[in-house]
């Protein structure tokens, strides 16, 4: 595993995340104002918007290992009409740019909502895109481990766990930050928080679930192709790679599935709120860890068809 790897498996986990942390926000944010009013929705909401960001740029960043030299990054997205790779570099900035531009905007309660929630769309579009571009980047003919529809579902689906588990994440954390300052207002926030999680929890193992289909039928398929360089990529998840494979099927289990299943339980019992948090934090942490692990494997045990 090289430098440039891990470069890419820093860029595309963090832009991921973000996109689906943007995505799962503004989902949860729409229906929070209309069950508590706008003003509680921003509570809930804008510091965990503001959070995003930071996250993002780190994987920008991350991504300059790639390129090698920054200032390669304008050749990059100078063939937007036929390369996957400009379209991926382009869409990243546009939706960094847009999410700022809406995050100013919306904690400065800057224009109209409707002009706010207008940029907030375009930015959630651009984002899905850009996870769409990434996932076209690794459909190589010559890349039999990466050319099957396994890569597509499985970047969004890292998309929408990570991202979920992250905002619930943020949450709690909000909730703590804003019970210290506003008592008044814990009430009604501690109710939006626990509906929240109860709905992202509930999405965690419906994508779990995705994970849990997609993954043996993309090995099935690697296993039965009469390229013997996909058969030598499936094999590699059962020799050289078998323990962390292993770990990683364990990881997103526990964190996805039994986790968030307690997640869930204690969300609907008001008064467990601590409890509650600690394991929205936990799911989180050992998610993170088997995507990072999962995205490891998805460059290590990749052969090339030929030179």
């Amino acid at each position: 595993m090289t430098g440039k790897e891990w470069a890419l498996i820093t860029f595309t986990i963090l832009a991921q995340m973000s996109v689906g942390a943007f995505v799962v926000l503004g989902i949860v944010h729409f229906f929070a104002a209309r069950k508590a009013g706008d003003e509680q929705a921003d509570r809930l909401s804008d510091m965990a918007l503001l959070a995003i960001g930071p996250v993002l740029v780190l994987g920008l960043l991350a991504s300059f290992g790639h390129l090698g030299n920054p200032v390669n990054a304008p050749k990059a997205i100078s063939n937007l009409a036929s390369s996957w790779l400009s379209r991926e570099i382009f869409s990243s900035v546009t939706f960094a740019v847009l999410g700022a531009a809406f995050a100013l905007m919306q904690w400065r309660k800057i224009a109209t909502p409707a002009l706010r929630n207008a940029i907030a769309w375009l930015a959630a579009l651009v984002g899905l895109f850009l996870v769409f571009s990434m996932s076209q980047v690794y459909m190589l003919q010559t890349q039999p481990a990466w050319d099957t529809f396994a890569t597509p579902v499985q970047f969004f689906a890292t998309t929408f766990l990570l991202g979920s588990l992250a905002i619930g994440s943020a949450f709690v954390a909000n909730y703590a930050y804003l019970k210290g300052k506003d008592p008044d207002c814990a009430e009604a926030q501690c109710s939006l928080v626990r509906v929240a999680l109860k709905w992202i929890a509930l999405a965690s193992i419906v994508i779990l679930g995705v994970e849990m289909i997609s993954l043996p039928l993309q090995l099935s398929l690697l296993a039965s192709s009469p390229s013997a360089v996909a058969q030598a990529s499936a094999a590699l998840l059962f020799s050289q790679f078998a323990g962390l494979f292993a770990v990683r099927l364990v990881l997103v289990f526990l964190g996805a599935g039994l986790l968030a299943l307690f997640v869930y339980r204690y969300a609907s019992q008001p008064g467990s709120e601590s409890l509650m948090g600690t394991l929205a934090y936990s799911a989180f942490a050992l998610v993170l860890f088997s995507e990072v692990v999962g995205r490891f494997l998805f460059y290590a045990t990749h052969l090339r068809i030929g030179l």
